[in-house]
């Protein structure tokens, strides 16, 4: 595993939305053709049900379904948090905006030694996170029917 997902690249994933970058894209096509897993930081799954529940985001089937479907995904390697991950998610530097969740989703991939692939704010703001970011891709098999 060489590769994690920050929230936005992870729905953009899900979603086919074309926000996802060719560069990102690609760094996932490479991946599933490697059999590389792909790592997701478990915050994420908080924050997309934070978003479902605000009605920021709507799906087309049940949180419960995507999430399932995620995490049955044979690509995708969920990353629990960790007291390392806490502890690390205060160390990423004063340039490093203060969004919790962006801090633990860095520190996660820091802690695992992964390039994280992230939208822009996030890779732009977590210079001493994970710098050389590979940017990536959506799954045909993850996008709700």
């Amino acid at each position: 595993m060489t590769l994690a997902f920050d929230t936005h690249t992870l729905v953009w994933w899900l979603t086919g939305d074309r926000r996802l970058a060719a560069a990102q894209l690609a760094a996932l096509q490479r991946a599933e053709s490697r059999g590389d897993r792909i790592g997701v930081p478990a915050i994420c799954f908080w924050e997309i049900a934070k978003l479902v529940e605000r009605g920021r985001l709507e799906l087309e089937v049940s949180a419960d379904d995507v999430f399932d479907e995620i995490e049955e995904h044979p690509t995708i390697h969920v990353l629990e948090l960790s007291a390392r991950i806490a502890l690390e998610s205060t160390r990423l530097g004063p340039g490093f905006h203060s969004d919790p969740a962006d801090q633990l989703i860095a520190a996660t991939a820091r802690v695992h030694g992964l390039k994280l692939a992230s939208d822009e704010r996030i890779r732009s703001s977590r210079a001493s996170a994970s710098s050389d970011a590979t940017d990536v891709p959506a799954s045909p098999r993850l996008q709700p029917d």
